[in-house]
């Protein structure tokens, strides 16, 4: 028996480029060839096979960039099918505007995957902007349900591609993540699951997402003897670039995925600004006190939007060298600069009240 060495897997696995954009599908609508341009500072989660949840679900709209229906984890084994018929309920019975409608399916290796891709697609296909993918380990992943989705769009005459997003939550996952990021013109992007991801990789730590209090570096011992400081560590934070460089290289969008310790609004906030800060466009949002926090850390800080805004205007073309502030300014950060200008755009058509506040 011949085993192909990874180099032959990935030329098996990989589409011809002249292929990569046409439908899997007779009478599927054609795949994106950029991306939609919209705010997701946060997907918030919400449990669809509860009734008096589904009251909530207009005002959180207003509220949020994402709205997620959530049917894997922390749905129970016996709500499963509830909890899909409460999602198609809950997204006939709105209208969703610039609010993204997605939702998340449950694993690739389940007995309700099939159902919920099916359904959900044959009853509100039409509405749902993206579907969630837990678990995904590689670019087959991806290809199936890329193909089942083809040939549901094409059977209920879906006209606009619904779009894929994968959770990062185990080794070979996180391995295999360029290729995932690459498998499809249907990537939306990726999430990190911290907890799922921490099993997997046999972590020692059963906290979702954050860092630990073991996680750390010890400062050297003093000269004189004095107590040594120890400063704690983000567990998350090689993923988390690995994660962001293959979604930007393929035009994608990077996420933190769930911050568990809902009390704890100061962590949250300090996980979310490292990944801010690290590339990522936004983050799950698991109850509403996480919204707040997740607008105010994916909406950039006006002031530097503003100052941002300064080195655009002393470089129109982006290039050459200029001082502000005497601080030099060079072709790399005016393309920092045009980044954070462009995010400040984006947010701004969500929440109309940041645009006088960034000076757009």
């Amino acid at each position: 028996m011949i085993t192909p060495n990874s180099d032959h897997r990935k030329n098996v696995l990989m589409k011809l480029p002249a292929n990569f954009y046409k439908p899997l599908a007779a009478g599927a609508p054609a795949p994106f060839r950029e991306l939609p341009a919209r705010s997701e500072r946060m997907i918030h989660f919400f449990p669809p096979q509860l009734e008096k949840v589904h009251a909530k679900i207009p005002a959180l709209i207003s509220q949020v960039d994402v709205i997620l229906g959530n049917l894997e984890d922390a749905i129970p084994a016996d709500k499963k099918e509830e909890a899909r018929k409460g999602f198609i309920k809950v997204a006939k019975e709105n209208e969703f505007g610039s609010t993204g409608l997605w939702t998340r399916v449950n694993a690739l290796n389940s007995p309700w995957v099939l159902d919920d891709i099916s359904e959900i697609v044959g009853g509100v296909g039409d509405k749902l902007d993206v579907m969630m993918v837990p678990k995904v380990e590689g670019p087959w992943d991806i290809h199936f349900v890329d193909q089942y989705l083809s040939l549901l769009e094409a059977k209920h005459s879906i006209k606009k591609p619904i779009l894929i997003h994968a959770i990062l939550e185990t080794a070979e996952g996180v391995k295999n993540v360029e290729e995932i990021a690459a498998a499809s013109p249907r990537m939306q992007g990726m999430s990190l699951g911290p907890a799922d991801l921490a099993a997997s990789r046999r972590m020692k730590t059963t906290r979702v997402g954050g860092g630990h209090p073991s996680y750390g570096v010890l400062a050297d011992p003093s000269d004189d003897g004095g107590p040594r400081s120890f400063v704690q560590q983000d567990l998350w934070h090689y993923t988390v670039a690995k994660m962001v460089d293959a979604c930007v290289a393929n035009g994608l969008s990077a996420f933190y995925g769930p911050f568990g310790d809902i009390a704890d609004l100061d962590a949250c906030e300090a996980q979310f600004r490292n990944a801010f800060l690290m590339g990522c466009v936004g983050a799950w949002s698991l109850h509403p006190s996480q919204i707040a926090v997740a607008k105010k850390v994916f909406s950039p800080d006006p002031e530097e939007v503003k100052f941002a805004m300064r080195i655009l205007e002393a470089m129109p073309d982006g290039t050459g060298a200029v001082m502000l502030d005497g601080k030099m300014q060079d072709d790399a950060t005016w393309k920092q600069a045009k980044v954070m200008v462009d995010l400040a755009k984006q947010v701004s058509q969500k929440d109309p009240e940041l645009k006088s506040t960034y000076g757009l």
